[in-house]
């Protein structure tokens, strides 16, 4: 089930990783959880939109999510995003917030956030799929290899990325990034039980626009 041909660079990369004993326990782990007709986010075709929708070379920003959304309609593979019409969850509302304080960009209606992978930047979860309404349910597989790995080569093969850690969770992942090669900022999570404890008033979008230009990159248009 699990593991398929990237359409862009990012196959090169991912292709060993689909390859390793753990990735393949993980990919029996799924097919078993299909065949017993256990509802699984997102859906199989979404699971790896992240690498789809950012190649390998394109990528300049990384925003470090936990793992999918676990209701309805909500997870497609993209962190903190949700389809078009669906209802903005309230950490996308507030990372919407701090945007609009930041860089005056007035808060969008749609929480799908593909314009922004289309920019090369990589909506990562460190879990690529939940159980339904079972938050964390995947959180101990080896989707965390996977993700390490992801993390540890952009950092060892990428230049001037910027690494977006928002709460205790993603920070962790600190210790993978080369900070003398990349920029790391840190924040509580945009979550409304955290976001006013660090959060709000971070200003990492203007931030990461600042140190894209210094380094001779296109700036997001947030």
């Amino acid at each position: 089930m699990v593991g398929r041909t990237i359409n862009n660079d990012w196959s090169a990369y991912l292709q060993p990783l689909f390859e390793q004993v753990s990735f393949q326990k993980l990919s029996q782990f799924l097919d078993q959880q299909e065949f017993n007709n256990t509802c699984i986010f997102p859906p199989k075709d979404d699971i790896f939109k992240a690498f789809e929708l950012s190649s390998f070379e394109k990528t300049k920003v990384v925003i470090l999510g936990q793992d999918p959304y676990h209701n309805d309609h909500q997870a497609h593979g993209l962190s903190f995003s949700v389809p078009d019409g669906v209802k903005i969850p309230p950490s996308l509302r507030n990372i919407y917030k701090e945007l609009e304080t930041d860089l005056n960009i007035a808060q969008n209606t749609s929480g799908d956030l593909q314009r922004w992978a289309s920019q090369g930047v990589l909506l990562l979860n460190s879990a690529l799929t939940v159980e339904k309404n079972s938050p964390g349910s995947h959180a101990k597989t080896a989707w965390i290899n996977f993700t390490e790995s992801v993390i540890t080569l952009l950092s060892e093969h990428k230049q001037n990325l910027v690494f977006l850690l928002w709460g205790a969770h993603a920070q962790q992942k600190s210790k993978l990034i080369d900070s003398s090669k990349h920029l790391i900022l840190c924040s509580s999570h945009p979550s409304p039980f955290s976001a006013h404890r660090g959060f709000f008033g971070t200003k990492h979008f203007s931030k990461t626009n600042d140190y894209l230009k210094m380094h001779n990159q296109q700036t997001i248009n947030w």
